[in-house]
């Protein structure tokens, strides 16, 4: 008898799970509780209370985590879609988040609002508020609100990353 062949994504996974390396992921797990509503699913100890793995569930997605043995960090980037974006980013705040750029409505439908957490990570919050036919999008795109909601928005996130290095800079 053959065992059958397990599926390429377990149950409960998406195709891409995001990784959030940060030295303390304990806390990261308290404040995406807290901020998100997220459910911890593992939380591994690997002694001297470094976590070596952890996952959490937000929504229908999971979040691996894990204590950093890196010297240098990077912030994880991710996109959580909220049925109510202004109440998910006060929410994110009292939990210790910095609001990058305020929730904004823009032109293909969706308000985006940003915040970083205590750990470096920036987090884009987004509802879908419309789903407007493409040349309702493009007409919205040419309206001045919509424009100035835009500018406003890049610019927000303009000292939430370091600067691009130049090129040929010295990694």
């Amino acid at each position: 008898m053959t065992t059958p062949r397990p599926t390429s994504v377990p149950d409960g996974y998406t195709t891409v799970t995001p990784w959030i390396v940060t030295k303390d992921t304990a806390g990261l797990l308290d404040f995406i509780t807290e901020a998100f509503g997220a459910e911890e699913l593992s939380r591994l100890d690997v002694g001297d209370g470094v976590i070596g793995h952890a996952e959490a569930r937000i929504g229908d997605s999971i979040v691996m985590m894990f204590d950093s043995p890196f010297a240098v960090e990077t912030p994880g980037l991710l996109r959580l879609f909220v049925d109510d974006a202004d109440a998910v980013v006060r929410r994110a705040v009292g939990a210790g988040a910095t609001v990058v750029t305020e929730p904004t409505e823009l032109f293909w439908g969706d308000k985006v609002g940003r915040v970083r957490d205590p750990f470096g990570n920036l987090w884009w919050i987004q509802q879908r508020l419309a789903e407007p036919p493409p040349d309702e999008i493009a007409a919205r795109a040419q309206d001045p609100g919509y424009a100035e909601a835009m500018t406003y928005v890049q610019a927000s996130l303009g000292p939430a990353l370091p600067a691009p290095r130049s090129a040929g800079a010295p990694a």
